[in-house]
């Protein structure tokens, strides 16, 4: 019986869902029967009780061969949607008519044992038996997500809660996908939307209860542990505006893709855990890909391509179809580890390499120019923690300024066509040695674009990177890991902000716009406090800043200021907008050419004693030099 079974692709399951709608239809139709017999047509039906159990056996036949027809037993029911109830309704229908035209058939030819019903019989079973069969398939599926993987009818109080913010499409996917895996990325309980007309309904079951400032009520009363924030159309402020409410509840905050996740990333509709970045109010970046095809079929070196900013402009500049991508460093590990995301993202059309090397070391950096001859070279490599750059000064001076130099005039000799630095908001006004140093670079790469014709120089300067080596983001959650205390210098202490591939990709953004000697200025947005920052990302990680994760003063430290500018004085006079709302050109500041040569050479063989002063020679708004005397 058994080996039978299987040959006719029968299997204990589908014999049981046979039995048991074969069950159901039996139940419905003599249920029909019977309500007919004693309210509709009294002592007309029922009395003939061998026709209808001939007709019953035909009518069972008759809907389970339709229901195999239309592949009700090749479902899966526990994830069964619209389409599987939309078919069931169909095979119950055609095997109401099936059935109807069996009785009319043996009717017409007087057959034996034929019961002559009345048409309504007919219409009242189908129902029935529609009611009864997708009932019980309904049923099914409810109880089976609900005990998928140990979850229990009775125990659903140990799922987690969600509060779904917005009640638009990206709400509705939402709530779909945690009802297809069965709840076990939670339950969603209660949908919030600032849209009035779609208060007090329901999104896919759920109620829509009040709009986003009752966010922190609406989680205390449905004893929310999660909040997933539904809100793609809506501006970079107002998200922020809700995610601040949201951080008050101390549930953990969850986001859906934004419109520019969805568009670029085929795994976008994943929801991901709020970061810090998220608290930005930052309008999304928009590139003109028009300006960025100058990279199409070029050859690109990247110098410092291994680190946390090279190695996102070497991920930018692969979408735009460059010929080759060069990887200068003296680390190798990032730069292995970045060639093979490489390779594995454009294996057939971009070739990668990595070369190992110094850009202090003219010799090194003349051997790659010789094998690749770049068209477009971004110099990334710099010292950057301005602690340990007043720690080692002449350090500084020879990564930052004569490795700036080296690798520009290597440009400038092998007629590379642009060349772009990444420069700082420390430069401005500089109170460190780290922003002496990239503000002297500014100049140098100034001064060589006016000696030139075949090379464009140009500078871009922007403001902290969150997330990149350094960050202040990194240090906070290895201090909230370990219980706090979270350090802050001071409580005043503000920063401008932008995530690496905003970074990134406004740097590839100004390559395509330099006509030569322009330092470009990045729209930071607002500056942020410091202090601020560390309080949301202590929400964020789940606890109450003062209270749960403490926060200490610390005081600045040895060349730190309260407060970063991104332009000069000077500067601001004749600053414009590119064709790139985001990016400012700001006006050259003369400066003597001769003074800038002879004390480049003069740091040549400056010690920790006087670097600073000669620092200030190039750089006289250089503050922390204090009282040099300049000759």
């Amino acid at each position: 019986m058994e080996k039978l079974s299987k040959k006719i692709g029968l299997t204990t399951a589908k014999i049981l869902l046979y039995v048991i709608d074969a069950v159901a239809i039996n139940i419905a139709y003599f249920s029909v029967i019977y309500v007919q017999e004693y309210y509709v047509y009294p002592g007309g039906v029922f009395s003939m009780v061998a026709a209808l159990i001939v007709r019953a056996v035909l009518i069972t036949f008759a809907y389970l061969i339709i229901f195999k027809l239309f592949g009700l037993y090749d479902s899966i029911w526990q994830y069964a949607g619209v389409y599987e109830l939309f078919q069931c309704a169909l095979a119950v229908g055609m095997g109401g008519i099936l059935s109807t035209g069996i009785d009319k058939i043996g009717n017409y030819f007087r057959l034996p044992g034929m019961a002559n019903l009345k048409s309504v019989i007919y219409i009242y079973s189908t129902l029935a038996i529609l009611v009864l069969v997708g009932g019980i398939r309904l049923v099914y599926r409810s109880v089976s997500r609900r005990n998928k993987d140990g979850f229990d009818l009775t125990e659903s109080k140990k799922q987690k809660r969600v509060m779904v913010v917005g009640a638009g499409s990206m709400g509705m996917i939402i709530i779909e996908d945690l009802q297809a895996n069965g709840y076990r990325q939670g339950r969603p309980v209660v949908v919030v939307d600032d849209n009035i007309n779609k208060q007090g309904k329901r999104l896919r079951g759920i109620p829509v209860r009040g709009g986003c400032e009752n966010i922190p009520e609406l989680a205390k009363q449905y004893k929310v542990d999660e909040i997933t924030l539904c809100m793609p159309t809506a501006s970079p402020e107002r998200q922020v505006e809700v995610l601040k409410i949201a951080t008050e509840t101390g549930c953990t905050l969850k986001t859906s893709p934004s419109l520019l996740e969805m568009s670029g990333d085929k795994n976008a509709r994943k929801i991901r855990n709020v970061e810090i970045t998220d608290l930005l109010p930052r309008s999304e970046v928009k590139l003109d890909t028009k300006v960025c095809g100058y990279l199409k079929g070029q050859v690109v070196l990247v110098t410092g391509g291994g680190g946390s900013i090279g190695s996102e402009l070497c991920r930018q500049v692969a979408k735009y179809e460059p010929d080759r991508i060069v990887i200068l460093d003296n680390y190798e590990n990032n730069a292995f580890t970045l060639k093979n995301q490489l390779d594995t993202l454009y294996s057939n059309t971009l070739q990668t390499f990595i070369r190992i090397g110094s850009v202090q070391d003219a010799g090194r950096l003349k051997e790659v120019f010789e094998e690749f001859y770049p068209d477009v070279v971004f110099h990334a490599a710099a010292h950057k923690h301005v602690p340990l750059m007043e720690d080692s000064p002449c350090e500084a001076v020879k990564n930052n300024i004569f490795g700036t130099f080296n690798t520009a005039k290597t440009a400038m000799d092998f007629k590379v066509k642009k060349f772009i630095i990444l420069s700082t908001d420390k430069a401005v006004n500089p109170a460190n040695v780290m922003g002496a140093t990239k503000r002297a670079t500014e100049k140098i790469i100034q001064y060589l674009d006016r000696h030139t014709t075949g090379t464009r120089f140009a500078a871009v300067r922007f403001g902290n990177v969150l997330g990149s080596n350094g960050s202040v983001i990194p240090i906070f959650k290895e201090q909230i890991e370990r219980g706090g205390p979270v350090t802050v210098t001071d409580a005043s202490i503000t920063r401008y902000f932008m995530t690496i591939p905003e970074a990134a990709q406004l740097v590839v953004q100004a390559g395509g716009i330099a006509n030569g000697g322009e330092v470009f200025v990045l729209d930071m947005g607002e500056p942020v406090k410091i202090l601020t920052l560390a309080e949301n990302l202590i929400r964020l990680s789940g606890y109450i800043p003062y209270i749960d994760i403490d926060i200490k003063f610390t005081g600045l430290r040895p060349g730190e200021k309260m407060y970063e500018e991104l332009s000069l004085a000077e500067e601001m006079e004749g600053r414009q907008r590119t064709s790139n709302d985001q990016i400012f050109v700001t006006t050259p500041v003369n400066f003597d050419e001769k003074l800038l040569l002879d004390t480049i050479e003069e740091l040549r063989t400056v010690n920790n004693d006087n670097v600073r002063c000669t620092l200030k020679k190039i750089v006289p708004n250089y503050v922390e030099a204090g009282e040099c005397k300049i000759q």
